[in-house]
């Protein structure tokens, strides 16, 4: 009962002791206990109730009884760190024991033995205890034998026979009322699923298992140590370290098992490393490395070493004797029959490398590189990595290119297995280094058409196909519509100049969290990219008049790579980290110019323009000829406000995450009919007041009384679309009308989402306009679609699931609207709708998004870089989903200037022209002081629509 109901095991136990039992008895009740209080809280509390239940063992003359609790001692003793003392009760127990009872002492040595890393002992006394256990039909301990077994296989690497193992030992776990060993059966699915290279799975299960030990309200450290190692696996690095950093305090405050805070402290260091923080790993893997050596766990004692030296040379403190180390941690490994062997192998040879020592680093790199044959994905990578720098330390640039080309096919089918778009581009962070050499290796040998064809090899990747639509999980989606009620709720109070109470804020981080974690669970359905990058097709596409502009960074310089009439030039820019600043300065020059009275800072701002033109350009500034230009910036550099460069200024200008989304974009189709979705949500400062006149100018009429197309309309207020401190993304500081604007003309919303009488007829296009005053607008459906209807929505019919269904296939959406940027959560961010936020994740639902978007409101255009040069944000939320072209804004911008630019860049598509051509018309008709200038400034065009 301890494990399948711990807290009516001790409540039954503590009972039974104040009923003044038999020795025999009470040996019994101390037991469970022990066992409660070394597996869910105090280890020395549990090693006092555990002597004193072998004590009465003795004294009641059981020798088995004694056996059993000798073996619970054991166990108990080496979690603690008294290995030698754990292994000597062992001992006791084994010659007490017999028959049956040995069997369940061995079973629980080869525990102690897996526990210390010490696999083929564990192995061996699992043999002899598995078929005793079966002879007696003993159900629970088979089951839990066979578990061990196969958790003992999967550190060896034995996938197979794990899952044999595992598959047993679940159908007689079917069998029993053993909840908590069901959990741990669930979760040890989950390490199998990881070990195998499924990601997803293996969250799934990770998280059902804490779902049923949740319910038992029993510690989970075990599970926080196997969670974390997906999490890293998937690149969620931070995340495992933060949740790592909480385990290790969590059992420190109950005094819990020695041997886990080791394994934590382990796993953070492992993390810290991977997030960036060799100091903290460094800090991490120094205390581990002396908590195993005092437990005497080898084998864990040895992957700590191999952290710790992973940790010391990311400080830069690479040398001869870090060689020696890393190659005396790979031979341990190889011994242990360890699957980190390889990476072990793979650092001595790295460091070897770089101290010039080409025989040593050749030892190790050809042992490391033997496991690009076989193994899991991450594994295969690593082999890959080895032959890389081999072939490099060679002279072999053809060499390099190929086992980078290897390396990386295994790392985009590992991709392709992940449903989650951000899993997608954190995992790209894997194939950073072979990305690198490859374009080092193009850069010497190749010439500016293979650096681009490499350049693009590893650039936003994430683009190259849609993500896993979430599934019709009606759990997912409660949770969506429970948290967007909590958000709506949260806002509420914050506009009526309070906070929102911290029990609704506690509620919504949960919502967040279960929305992300069964998003994350979603495997990908889409086969690997066969439609490989072709810079031929590319110039071909671009014609003689459009120049592509893609930069490369190689060892922290720009390389500017000039595509256009029929060939592919190379130029030297500048230094990334000096454009990274000054890119940081120019955004807060256009945010100073957002607000009247900055006019002399105008000056400022365009100087810096023009140095980041030579940071980023360099000469090839000078080539651009007077044609369309397309930017494929860095990840790092996607803030930069492009339109104020000077040779960029006053040309059709769009930017693309990557070529190969540019020809993507180019090829998109637009949608029949030509439906355009017009949206007005909440709280903005202007009342959103170009709806009114683009509704008008859409429907042929206008609205009496309207101001006209430059001017805002009458009462419009001045404010600014900022930013404030807290990410919020706001179109003005001031609440302004949500259904204001004279001639507007609404669709109804349905009386039930999705059915009944009043839905039916709006697919089918039946019925007037409602909302006020009848109108030309047809109603939305596939009827309207054919005829090229408009859709406006604002006020209550602006609510998210019925903004997702007319933004479904529309031809042109213009969405008004306050908007949130969440850095520490970018699929997150949002825009307000009178329900509550539209954020990422629903447009992620949408099967085909709009074809083309415009976002007025401050920094839609804001990314998170992520993985090897990744963007996860709205913009790039809807370009692999059927949006070819999108105008968002970089920097906050004046809430009253923005309204006579969207009105001039309707009318310029109006005319016909392309997003980038209307975005260029529309800055150039803009009145020339600082405030207009800075608007145009702010937006960018994006895609190729």
């Amino acid at each position: 009962m301890v494990f399948a109901a711990p807290g009516e095991a001790l409540t039954r136990a503590e009972e039974l002791l104040g009923a003044d039992p038999s020795p025999l008895h009470a040996s019994v009740a101390h037991q469970v206990i022990g066992i409660w209080q070394r597996d869910f809280g105090d280890t020395r509390r549990a090693l006092a109730h555990l002597r004193r239940a072998r004590d009465l063992a003795a004294r009641a003359e059981s020798a088995e009884r004694e056996a059993d609790v000798l073996a619970t001692l054991g166990v108990a003793l080496v979690h603690a760190g008294r290995t030698r003392a754990g292994l000597a009760a062992f001992e006791r127990g084994v010659a007490r024991g017999s028959g049956h009872t040995r069997a369940r002492v061995l079973y629980r040595r080869a525990y102690v033995w897996w526990v210390l890393g010490r696999h083929g002992e564990a192995l061996e006394d699992v043999r002899r205890a598995i078929p005793v256990l079966r002879q007696v039909d003993d159900v629970i301990w088979t089951a839990r034998a066979l578990t061990l077994r196969a958790t003992v296989h999967l550190a060896l690497g034995s996938v197979e026979r794990a899952d044999a193992d595992f598959t047993a030992a679940e159908a007689l776990w079917d069998t029993t009322g053993q909840e908590h060993d069901k959990a741990d059966a669930v979760e040890s699915r989950g390490l199998a699923a990881f070990r195998s290279g499924d990601v997803p799975a293996a969250l799934r299960l990770l998280d059902e298992a804490a779902e049923r030990y949740a319910k038992l309200g029993t510690p989970t450290f075990m599970l926080t140590i196997r969670r974390c190692e997906v999490l890293m696996a998937a690149g969620l690095a931070t995340e495992a370290l933060t949740e790592a950093d909480a385990a290790v305090a969590a059992l420190d405050g109950i005094g819990g098992q020695s041997t886990r805070k080791a394994e934590l402290l382990l796993v953070a260091a492992r993390a810290a490393r991977l997030a960036g923080e060799p100091q903290t790993s460094l800090a991490r893997a120094a205390v581990a490395v002396r908590l195993f050596a005092g437990q005497r766990r080898t084998w864990y004692e040895t992957h700590a070493r191999l952290v710790l030296i992973e940790a010391r040379v990311a400080t830069g403190h690479g040398s001869g004797r870090l060689v020696a180390d890393a190659a005396a941690v790979a031979e341990r490994l190889a011994a242990f029959g360890a699957p980190a062997a390889p990476e072990a192998s793979l650092l001595a040879g790295r460091i070897a490398l770089d101290l010039g020592w080409t025989a040593d680093a050749e030892r190790h790199l050809a042992v490391a590189a033997r496991s690009r044959h076989g193994g899991p994905p991450l594994a295969r990578m690593t082999g890959w990595a080895a032959q890389a720098l081999r072939a490099r330390a060679a002279g072999s640039a053809r060499g390099v290119l190929e086992a980078c080309r290897r390396g990386l096919d295994v790392l985009d089918d590992h991709r392709m297995t992940l449903g989650a778009s951000e899993l997608r581009a954190r995992a790209t962070a894997q194939g950073a280094e072979l990305a690198a050499l490859a374009q080092r290796a193009s850069l010497v040998s190749g010439g500016p058409r293979r650096l681009l064809g490499w350049s693009e090899r590893w650039r936003a990747t994430v683009l190259s196909a849609p993500p896993t639509r979430p599934p019709a999980d009606p759990v997912l989606l409660t949770a969506m519509t429970a948290f967007r009620e909590l958000a709506a709720r949260a806002e509420e109070a914050r506009t009526d100049g309070g906070r929102p109470a911290p029990a609704l804020e506690r509620e919504q981080r949960r919502l967040e969290r279960e929305i992300r974690s069964r998003t994350l669970h979603m495997r990908g359905e889409a086969p690997g990219d066969g439609d490989r990058f072709d810079a031929g097709r590319l110039l071909r596409r671009l014609g003689d008049e459009v120049r592509l502009v893609e930069l490369a960074v190689l060892d922290g310089r720009v390389h500017v790579l000039l595509c256009g009439q029929g060939r592919v030039r190379r130029f030297e820019a500048g230094l990334l980290a000096e454009a990274e600043v000054e890119a940081e300065h120019v955004q807060a020059g256009l945010r100073r110019l957002a607000h009247p009275g900055a006019e002399a800072r105008l000056p400022l701002v365009e100087a810096a323009g023009a140095r980041l033109q030579r940071l980023l350009l360099g000469p090839a500034a000078a080539h651009l000829g007077s044609g369309p230009v397309v930017v494929v910036p860095p990840g790092r550099l996607h803030r930069v406000p492009w339109a104020l460069l000077p040779a960029l200024r006053d040309r059709v200008l769009s930017v693309s995450p990557s070529a190969s989304s540019w020809l993507r974009a180019r090829d998109t189709a637009p949608p029949p009919g030509g439906r355009q979705v017009l949206v007005r949500g909440p709280g903005l400062a202007s009342g959103g007041a170009e709806i009114p006149e683009l509704s008008d100018r859409y429907t042929g009429r206008r609205t009496p009384g309207g101001a006209g197309p430059g001017t805002p309309p009458p009462g419009t207020p001045t404010g600014t679309r900022h930013l404030p401190a807290h990410d919020e993304v706001d179109r003005g500081e001031h609440e302004g009308p949500a259904g204001a604007g004279g001639g507007a003309t609404r669709v109804p919303p349905a009386a039930d989402e999705g059915g009944g009488e009043s839905a039916r007829r709006e697919r089918d296009g039946e019925g007037r306009t409602g909302g006020g005053r009848p109108g030309p607008v047809d109603v939305a459906g596939a009827g309207a679609a054919a005829r090229g209807a408009t859709v406006v929505l604002e006020g209550d019919d602006a609510r998210v699931p019925r903004v997702l269904r007319e933004l479904d296939g529309a031809a042109l959406a213009h969405i008004a609207a306050h908007g949130t940027f969440r850095a520490d959560s970018p699929l997150f961010s949002s825009l307000r709708m009178a329900d509550g936020p539209l954020i990422v994740h629903d447009f992620e639902r949408l099967d085909r998004s709009p074809y083309r978007i415009i976002l007025p409101c401050c920094e839609t255009a804001r990314f998170a870089s992520v993985g090897a040069d990744e963007l996860l944000g709205l913009v790039t939320a809807l370009l692999p989903l059927g949006t070819a072209g999108v105008v968002a804004c970089t920097a906050p911008v004046n809430d009253a200037a923005v309204v006579p630019l969207m009105l001039a860049l309707h009318k310029g598509l109006d005319a016909g022209l392309s997003l980038a051509e209307a975005l260029r018309d529309a800055r150039a008709s803009l009145p020339g002081d600082a405030v207009h200038q800075a608007t145009g400034w702010a937006f960018s065009a994006f895609g190729a629509a």
